[in-house]
């Protein structure tokens, strides 16, 4: 069941690419959707032990916005 307070993001990406993240992700065992969300996970804690932690709004903060 979808998460209504999730995002949607869209992509267009080229055909051998499509390919190559579903062969990868099979052999991990995930979704492509799932490997998607593992990479950007990965990327977003690389970045922050790099930079420092990524402050996130309060949800308050943003409904002013």
């Amino acid at each position: 069941m979808r998460n209504k307070n999730n995002k949607h993001l869209g992509i267009e990406i080229d055909p051998e690419l499509h390919y190559k993240l579903h062969y990868i992700s099979k052999y991990y065992g995930r979704s492509a959707n799932g490997e998607i969300l593992y990479l950007i996970r990965q990327e977003i804690r690389a970045f922050e032990q790099a930079e420092g932690e990524i402050p996130v709004p309060s949800p308050e903060a943003k409904e002013n916005n």
